[in-house]
């Protein structure tokens, strides 16, 4: 089944191309049938990149999904034409009173500020305590976990001595886990942060349970029980490019970057990245939707709990 995204939204046409199922407003509306309504907090500064990735992710299952993209009032988007942002996002306050059957809070750029000191902190939390009686199951990404965890849970951030950098073999904690069922022993996923939310912390709240991590990484997933709230530490919808991007940016900046790990074929920076992570990432929200949205959520959504 496809995603449903607004007719004119950048990513309609860059998924047509790459043979995803996509379904326009206009002949979604003619189906008996209701498809999963997803809410989506997009933080990240380069917002259709995110909004394509994210978008492919929840297109390639057998579900109907409906995306809804929200921005933070208290911050304005600067990498994003204001007629994109106009077109095809609300603030919180413009679906506040409604339930949604799943919310996704992307990462940020924002991970060595303290969280009291980023400009939307406090819209953020007025969000996340919102998602706890207005959606079935919130899933958290990179710096959204982080700050998930910290608001939830009180764990705080780690700074690394050193940003982990590149693509990096994963392995489960938790073998039995539903949200890691069609996983191999060893599955890699793209990594790009200075900062952690300690193991160690983590493992002190009986609430939570550790699915996936490495010994060089840290945690990568962990979850409530039934899974209402999932925090995701890494970056599984990253495109092809996009740790090359970052790594360019950087590098042409002037600031201390090292070559993304286990990324480029040769570690040659002038050769293509190796893509070794999307088969993970595509069971990752499929099973998301499938078992933590889909299974669980009613009928209704006025009925969410």
């Amino acid at each position: 089944m496809p995603i449903k995204i607004p007719n004119q939204l950048p990513a309609t046409q860059t998924l047509l191309n790459e043979n995803i199922f996509v379904m326009t407003e206009t002949r979604a509306i003619t189906q008996d049938i209701r498809p999963l309504h997803i809410l989506m907090l997009n933080l990240m500064p380069l917002k259709i990149a995110t909004e394509t990735q994210i978008a492919r992710l929840l297109g390639n299952t057998p579900l109907q999904v409906e995306l809804e993209l929200i921005q933070t009032a208290s911050h304005q988007a600067s990498h994003t034409s204001s007629d994109h942002m106009l077109q095809f996002y609300k603030t919180f306050e413009d679906v506040a009173d409604e339930k949604f059957d799943g919310l996704i809070i992307t990462g940020a750029p924002v991970e060595q500020i303290p969280f009291e000191q980023v400009e939307y902190w406090d819209e953020l939390c007025q969000i996340m305590e919102w998602s706890k009686t207005h959606v079935t199951s919130t899933l958290h990404i990179c710096w959204g976990a982080q700050a998930g965890l910290y608001y939830h849970f009180g764990i705080p951030k780690k700074q690394l001595e050193k940003k982990l950098f590149g693509v990096y073999p994963l392995q489960a904690d938790y073998k039995k886990a539903i949200l890691l069922r069609g996983f191999d022993d060893v599955f890699n996923v793209p990594v790009s942060r200075h900062t952690e939310s300690p193991r160690s912390a983590i493992e002190k709240r009986p609430e939570l349970k550790i699915l996936a991590s490495s010994e060089e990484t840290g945690v990568y997933i962990c979850m409530t029980e039934k899974g209402k709230q999932i925090f995701v530490m890494n970056h599984p919808e990253y495109d092809p490019e996009t740790l090359k991007n970052e790594y360019l940016r950087d590098k042409n900046a002037g600031l201390p970057i090292d070559l993304p790990k286990h990324y480029f074929e040769n570690d040659d920076e002038t050769k293509s990245p190796v893509v070794t992570w999307r088969g993970c990432a595509n069971l990752l929200y499929s099973n998301w939707l499938n078992y933590f949205v889909y299974q669980s959520t009613p009928y209704e959504r006025s009925n969410i709990q």
